[in-house]
């Protein structure tokens, strides 16, 4: 199965083009959404061409999920950790984001490999600031410790007016996806996905893998959860987060792959119910061409017909036929 880029690729090719024309003043200005609703806003003015302001717009929180001056908590530490002096935070941001970096690709180190690293790291930066309040218990469950005055149950926007939940614990993490999807057809296919998805767990190649399990009720771990938070057509699915998941640079992926586990799923749904149609299609093409070829040919049986010629008798030739025929 593929795996979702952390990088927004759109992004990095952008800043690696100014990168490598940092001599030429150009002016940008780019709008684009990516998954999960998240917009960006790239600008670059001629005045000042090494500089990059980027914007970020988050998805619309839940009530149950809890943002601090527009960002998830832990997100500012979690951006000047990751970036350093090449990134300044704006504050307050533009109109209509929650995030506006000033980017000084001056600063940028002269070896490539550093250079590069730091580009998609910014590139990343969905996964910085949505992912930072699980980085913070993912890290804690490296040390199997639990982060002092953290709630027993937290909830991490990661779609529009939608949550994931979190039960930190000392030995294991464990979290949980309401899955919910507006078209019946996702429904379906998402449920019958995530069933097979759980399945594929038992395998012997995958005994290391997280515990998975997916149920259509709600677990015995949401039951402090708001009412509102657990509609979800296309049942739960919970993963348990063991140590050994988060060692060393696997945290990284981890907080990736949980924090864009629906996206995941979505864009799994799409790509079979696009199969699924293709399929559909060259057969219906096939059995088309099957029945044309079933048909007679009413062309060819026209022509014969127009080809035969009519000879015109005469009275006398008739009463000789006809008495030739009596004899």
């Amino acid at each position: 199965m593929l795996l979702l880029q952390s990088h927004s690729r759109f992004l990095l090719q952008t800043l690696l083009n100014r990168v490598q024309n940092l001599d030429k003043a150009v002016e940008l200005d780019y709008h684009w959404v990516e998954f999960d609703d998240v917009r960006y806003h790239v600008q670059v003015t001629m005045k000042n061409p090494h500089l990059v302001l980027l914007s970020v717009s988050l998805p619309t929180p839940p009530p149950e999920a809890i943002f601090l001056r527009g960002l998830p908590s832990g997100a500012i530490e979690a951006i000047k950790a990751a970036y350093g002096l090449v990134v300044q935070i704006l504050d307050p941001p533009r109109d209509g984001f929650n995030l506006t970096l000033k980017l000084n690709l001056s600063k940028l180190s002269p070896d490539e490999e550093i250079r590069q690293s730091l580009l998609v790291k910014i590139a990343s930066v969905r996964e910085v600031v949505l992912g930072a309040p699980l980085r913070v218990v993912l890290k804690h469950l490296a040390t199997r410790t639990v982060a002092t005055a953290m709630d027993q149950l937290l909830a991490l926007v990661h779609r529009p007016k939608e949550s994931f939940f979190i039960i930190p614990e000392a030995e294991r993490v464990t979290v949980v996806f309401p899955m919910r999807f507006s078209d019946s057809i996702d429904t379906v296919l998402a449920t019958s996905f995530l069933q097979e998805f759980v399945e594929a767990r038992r395998t012997a190649g995958l005994n290391n893998a997280p515990l998975c399990l997916w149920s259509p009720s709600p677990p015995l771990e949401l039951k402090e959860a708001p009412s509102e938070a657990l509609s979800a057509n296309a049942g739960f699915v919970t993963f348990v987060i063991f140590p050994r998941h988060v060692e060393g640079k696997k945290l990284d992926r981890t907080v990736w792959n949980l924090s864009t586990f629906h996206a995941y799923v979505s864009y799994h749904v799409k790509c079979s119910e696009g199969f699924m149609h293709t399929r559909m299609r060259r057969r219906v093409e096939s059995m088309i061409q099957t029945l044309d070829r079933a048909k007679p040919d009413l062309d060819k049986a026209k022509k014969s017909i127009n080809n035969r010629s009519f000879k015109r008798l005469t009275l006398k030739e008739l009463r000789e036929g006809r008495s030739n025929s009596m004899h």
